[in-house]
């Protein structure tokens, strides 16, 4: 399974700071929330640097197939 975008990770952080900023969950889903968050977070961080280093590496030379580019 490709990496999720780095737009529909944030989108998904949003939606679950504001469900725990409405204050409704009980305690136990907040903290599983918040696990979630942790999670979603270092998919994120790794998502921007997978594409930190795609974009040091440069273009493929002539020739050469670019493995895990989409």
């Amino acid at each position: 399974m490709p990496p999720e975008p780095i737009e529909q990770l944030i989108e998904r952080l949003e939606h679950a700071a504001a469900t725990l900023r409405a204050g409704e969950l009980p305690a136990d889903r907040a903290a599983a929330l918040m696990d979630e968050c942790a999670r979603i977070a270092a998919e994120a961080g790794a998502e921007l640097d997978r594409q930190v280093r795609a974009a040091d590496a440069g273009p493929a030379p002539a020739g050469q197939l670019a493995l895990g580019s989409s």
